[in-house]
This record gives C-alpha cells, structure tokens and sequence, in this order.
C-alpha cells in the first residue's frame, strides 16, 4: 500500500527539534495574524509556512463548496501553479484528496504513481509531476470536514510523523481561520437581517403615502375631468372654439395622468417586493419562480414604460418592437421584468446622446431549444461597447461593473433570471457601435401552468 500510516517520533532529540519547528511554524502565522487581516491572505501564508515548514515544493487547500457540491481548489503554491484554481474534484472516492475528505484521516502517499485514486491529470494540467504527498483533513470545531490541505513533493527525503505532527496542527491553525471567517459572516448576517428589516418597514412607511397620493389624485384628476366634461358640454354661453381651446390644454394630461398614477403604483409596490426579496434571500429563504404563460410583449411594455422618461432625460430614445401576435412563454412574469429592466436600464448610460436602447421580442416555433421553441429577448444598444476582456466576464462569477461604483448586481440578477428559467444568454459587442444581449428562454416547460 502507498498510503502509509506515520511512525511515532521516540527520540527525545527528534521531539524537541519537532517541538521547535512547531512554535516556529506558529510563530510565524501568528506574525501574518497581526499584519494581514483577509482571511484569504492568511490561508495563503499558512499554506506558505506549512511547505517551508515540512520542506515541500508544492502545495495546495481545496475547500468544500456546499452550493456545487464539490472539492474546489481555493489556495496553491508555487504560484506558478494557478492554473489550479477553480479546478474541481468529486468529494469521494475518486480521489486522493476526495478521500481524506470522506475519511476525516491523514494520509501519507509515499509513491503516488502506485495508488489508484492518485489523479495525475491534475498535476499534468500545470506541467507539475506529484512524488510523494501528505493529505490534511480540514474539519469544523464540530468535526464536520470542510475540506483538505496537501503537501507535495518533499525536497529531501520522505515524509513522515513529524510532518504529520507538523501539518496536523497547522491544517487546524486553517480549519480555525476558515470557521472563525462563517462565524464573523454570520454575525455579520445577523446584523445585515436585522437592518434589512428595519428598512423594509421604514421603506412601507414612506411607501405608503406616495401609494395613498396617487390614489388620491387619479380621483381628483377623474373627478376633474368630468365636471370639465360637464361643464361644457351642452353650455350654449360657451363658444365651441373657446371649449375646443379648453380641451386642447388639457389633452396632455387627460392622456397621460392614469398611465402616470399606474406607474407610481406599480413602482411602489414593486420596491417594496423587492426589499421583502432581498430581505428573504439574505435569511436564505430564496423563492421560487412561479411559471405561467405570460403575454411578454406586455412585460417588455411595462419596462419600456417605466424606463422611457429615464432615457429622454439622457437623450437615448427608448422603444420596445415586438410582432402583432408573440406567442405566450412559461414564465415569472417578476423576474422576467427584472431582467428585462435591468438589461435596458444599464445599456441607457452606455449610450451617448442621441442613440437608442431597443428592447425586441420574437419566437422560434419550430425546433428544438435552445434554437428552436424559444422566446428571444433581444436588448440592442447604440452605445460605446464594450472591450473584450469585460465582455468575457459578464454573467460570471468573475464579472465586476464598468460604472463608477457599481456592484455587477444587475448581471447577476440577469443571469439568475436567466438560468432559473432554464434558458441561455450571449452578449455581442463592437466598440463605438453598441452591444446587443440575447436571451433565449423555452416556450415550452411541463410544470407551466395557465392563466
């Protein structure tokens, strides 16, 4: 068998030297504890410390992602080695570290290229060879494994109980910083659930007057307007030219008073969705989408609607083309606008005055998805465009904004929209001629129902 068990270390001599090299290794994770405050920074110099501690040339900490359900790795030296990071492993069997993982145990590969679970691909994907190798368990302070740490490849000789000895305590010093980081997030949750709540209630508050004037004013407006009507109609004291000017001044605002009052009260009660959405999502209480055949054409109106006074104050016209009759899609009629909002309102500032931001709806009917029997939302922009290597990165976990300030926020609402429909999304882009996104989502779905 390559995987060993360690021997003990019996020499006084040798247990004095394992001691020294012990407080040594600590020593000097306790002086990066007081000049780097990341906890990332800090995994990354335990790793350092435990390689030049055991004297081994390569190394790495593969954490355990809950969400993917795989062994991810996170941290790896030499840094030549980088190509390493984000690669994934299955937590079981199928692997060396998958192994210790499941087990919970050290383990020592003498010889690497005699076990079965050895996976040498992973090595070969930088040009790096693996001789020999020990494997850490990482655990929480309750013992539930949160993933590995390995050493490689030991400068001289092999390794043995020493190195053990050495890697058991500072793999608990990397258990210790992981664990001590979820429960400062998790204070910070607490804190962020607690504030959330308050702004929901306070956001009601102010809400709620803004709801109560709008109502309050489409009585007065209607009100208005038919006693206007009233008023003059049938008066023969009244010239018809002097009645027809009447008119005339207020048409504007006959015709645009309830699609204005309709704004304001969907816009209210949509921001209050909303926070009652981010207040849920941050507790983890994340809601399912609920799929119904939708008339989309009426979704990309609403957007266009709320938006269209956004772009004339830019100079960037707004406008919404879609065929006489687009079929109905299974769909979340909230996160479909959110989505479709969000694509449009962020190609607005990218657009120089006196371009245009164009939402188009149309349907494949024939086929299979994603090519075929598919909704197409296309949002297609006049604007500057955008360089290759932030193009790449959009709807990744990767993807930061270009705006000064900006989060990324409204990509990754896109694209969780996107992906829990079960649909696909592409962005073209030419530089100083605009960029177009293109979301395809199923029109059909087993689970939609009707309305």
């Amino acid at each position: 068998m390559a995987a060993e068990t360690p021997e003990t270390v019996d020499s006084p001599e040798k247990r004095v030297e394992l001691l020294q090299r012990q407080i040594d290794a600590v020593h000097s994770i306790a002086a990066a504890f007081s000049s780097k405050i990341e906890v990332d920074a800090l995994l990354h110099e335990t790793l350092r410390v435990s390689l030049e501690t055991v004297g081994a040339g390569a190394g790495s900490i593969i954490l355990y992602d809950r969400e993917k359900k795989k062994l991810v790795f996170r941290h790896v030296l030499p840094e030549d080695s980088a190509g390493l990071l984000g690669l994934e492993l299955e937590p079981d069997e199928s692997s060396i570290a998958g192994a210790v993982f499941s087990s919970g145990e050290f383990r020592i590969s003498a010889d690497v290229t005699k076990e079965k679970q050895h996976r040498s691909d992973v090595g070969e994907k930088i040009g790096h060879i693996t001789h020999n190798m020990v494997t850490a368990p990482l655990k929480s302070r309750e013992g539930a494994p949160i993933g590995v740490m390995q050493v490689l490849n030991k400068h001289e000789g092999m390794f043995g109980a020493e190195d053990c000895e050495l890697l058991e305590i500072l793999s608990a010093l990397a258990a210790t910083l992981l664990e001590n980081a979820r429960l400062a997030e998790e204070a910070k949750l607490a804190v962020v659930v607690n504030l959330l709540g308050d702004i929901s209630h306070d956001i009601k508050n102010m809400v709620t007057p803004v709801q109560t004037c709008a109502q309050t004013l489409e009585m007065m407006f209607d009100e208005t307007f038919t006693d206007l009507d009233a008023a003059l109609q049938g008066r023969e004291d009244v010239p018809s030219d002097a009645a027809e000017n009447v008119n005339q001044a207020v048409e504007m605002l006959r015709d645009f008073y309830p699609d204005a009052i309709e704004m304001l009260l969907d816009g209210s009660a949509q921001v209050q969705d909303r926070v009652r959405e981010i207040a849920d999502c941050v507790k983890g209480i994340v809601a399912q989408p609920t799929f119904e055949m939708q008339d989309v054409r009426t979704i990309g109106a609403k957007v266009i609607q709320a938006l269209t006074l956004v772009g004339e104050k830019a100079g960037v016209t707004v406008a919404l083309e879609a065929p006489e009759y687009l079929p109905p899609a299974p769909v979340d009629q909230k996160q479909l606008y959110n989505a479709i909002y969000n694509l449009v309102n962020n190609a607005i500032p990218e657009t120089p005055a006196g371009g245009s931001v164009t939402a188009k709806l149309s349907a494949v009917q024939d086929g299979e998805f994603p090519e075929g029997r598919c909704l197409i939302i296309e949002v297609v922009d006049t604007g500057r465009g955008m360089p290759e290597e932030v193009r790449a990165k959009l709807f990744t976990d990767d993807a930061v904004s270009t705006k000064p300030g900006g989060t990324g926020l409204g990509t990754r609402i896109v694209k969780n929209v996107v992906d829990s429909h079960g649909g696909t999304i592409r962005v073209t882009s030419v530089k100083s001629v605009g960029s177009t996104f293109t979301v395809r989502l199923p029109l059909e779905r087993p689970e939609a129902g009707t309305s």
